[in-house]
């Protein structure tokens, strides 16, 4: 996999909705708030099946009971490659 150079990063930004930049550049990162425990686990369970779907996994962190975090990167490639941005173009696709 090939890393995305900064210029391809942006403007796959632009077309993400809320998601930053992190780790000088490695990675894309989001925030959720759910109503509750339980929403927050469903959502975590459609991501899960994303990612396998894709075979490419996000961090996630759930604390706090309804806040969730979840961080795209390429691990194997040590930065951002196209499919951070295809899996997080499909978890935004979730909200709506």
């Amino acid at each position: 996999m090939e890393l995305l150079p900064i210029a391809q990063i942006n403007e796959n930004l632009s077309k993400l909705s809320d998601w930053n930049l992190e780790d000088n550049g490695k990675s894309i990162v989001k925030n959720f708030e759910f109503e509750n425990f339980r929403e927050a686990v469903n959502f975590i369970n459609k991501v899960a099946e994303i990612a396998e779907q894709e075979n490419h996994h996000p961090d996630m962190v759930l604390h706090d009971y309804n806040q969730l975090e979840i961080k795209l990167t390429t691990h194997s490639a040590h930065g951002l490659t196209k499919k951070d941005f295809d899996v997080a173009l499909k978890i935004d696709e979730l909200e709506k």
